[in-house]
């Protein structure tokens, strides 16, 4: 992706004017940014996707003014007939079972792939919405089908509305208000109140982007750290051989606690570890993620592409795939990088590899996290 030329998707801005403009900063809206809409899947697809086990789904719908939420995976018969207003079927992560959906989220890799969270559809009757909320991500809110209202404006009384299953704003008052047709496109960076209402039957695509907390995201890559340590490495024991007679048994003594600071601090100052570390946290799979393995690698002469399932990420040091990292340098290093940013490797690419990366790539390839380019 060439991040200099205007893009008809951001309205003709190039990706690096619509970062350094709107990215977390205000709302774009660009009519037609993929001209005539999309068809990821029809109607009844997406209720047959709703009710598998590995497809995270949700039913809101509102009757007689009260809220109702429930999560999948959902049959059909707990689907509300069409003719029924006012509700709304969310299909979560559709990037992982269909390509047509990887190939829209690729459309939008001008933002690293570190921030790249899924694709979600909703389907939605007349007036059918989950009332009017903020998130604390980035969305492109895509059009694909049919007609939806959407209002927003700045989150001025964060209050919610009390005893719902829903985070609906008690206050919500709009500022802007626009009707998306089947093309358009709404982005909108988070604190941004929001609320989307069907006209008639549509569906929407909501492109999101993850935005973990920093508390979260320092324990999951401390946790790292510590099921990396090497358990056979010790280090020196503690010992206090001044230590005195004490008539308060249940006190910490001091000189422990310091050995324990000492112990923490020293896991935390190897820069290149907690890179390691991170790169393997944000390279893990989507909770319920499963791969297709096959029981013995058949590689075979020709290029390779990722599942779309797979997450590669890289730094100065190394790749992470799926939650593994490999250290990496060389020809090895940026074709592996290559791969990260193409999501494929051409047969030249391939065979260009070291033997080592080439068997690597191999066992890659038994687990299911690439496949055979046949293209």
């Amino acid at each position: 992706m060439d991040i200099s030329l205007a893009s008809p998707l951001l309205g003709g801005l190039t990706p690096q004017l619509f970062m350094r403009r709107h990215w977390q900063k205000k709302p774009l809206l660009v009519r037609q940014a993929v001209p005539g809409g999309v068809a990821l899947v029809d109607r009844a697809q997406l209720f047959a996707l709703a009710s598998h086990d590995e497809v995270e789904s949700r039913l809101v719908a509102q009757r007689a003014g009260r809220w109702t939420l429930r999560h999948g995976p959902l049959v059909r018969r707990a689907i509300p007939p069409l003719k029924q207003a006012n509700w709304t079927l969310l299909v979560q992560g559709l990037d992982l079972h269909l390509p047509s959906a990887r190939a829209l989220l690729d459309r939008f890799r001008f933002v690293p792939d570190a921030r790249l969270d899924d694709v979600m559809l909703s389907f939605a009757t007349d007036g059918g919405g989950v009332g009017p909320h903020v998130d604390s991500y980035d969305v492109f809110l895509l059009q694909a089908q049919g007609r939806r209202r959407w209002r927003i404006g700045p989150v001025k009384q964060p209050e919610l509305v009390p005893d719902v299953p829903l985070k609906i704003l008690a206050n919500f008052e709009a500022e802007q208000e626009w009707l998306l047709e089947p093309g358009d496109m709404l982005y909108l960076p988070p604190g941004w109140a929001h609320d989307g209402v069907a006209e008639g039957e549509c569906m929407t695509c909501s492109i999101g982007f993850r935005a973990a907390g920093r508390d979260e995201l320092g324990r999951e890559v401390l946790q790292r750290l510590l099921d990396g340590a090497d358990v056979e490495q010790r280090g020196p024991l503690y010992r206090d051989p001044q230590l005195a007679a004490t008539d308060a048994p249940g006190r910490i003594p001091d000189a422990l606690q310091a050995f324990a600071e000492v112990a923490v601090a020293r896991l935390l100052a190897d820069p290149k570890a907690l890179a390691c570390a991170l790169g393997e946290v944000l390279s893990e799979p989507k909770r319920g993620v499963w791969f297709d393995a096959s029981e013995v690698p058949k590689p075979k002469a020709g290029g390779v592409r990722l599942d779309q399932r797979t997450r590669v990420l890289y730094d100065d040091a190394h790749v992470f795939i799926n939650g593994e990292s490999f250290r990496a340098a060389g020809r090895d290093a940026r074709l592996m990088r290559r791969l990260a940013d193409c999501r494929a490797l051409d047969a030249a690419e391939v065979d260009a590899l070291s033997p080592g990366a080439r068997e690597l790539l191999a066992d890659w390839l038994a687990a299911g996290w690439v496949q055979h380019d046949d293209q």
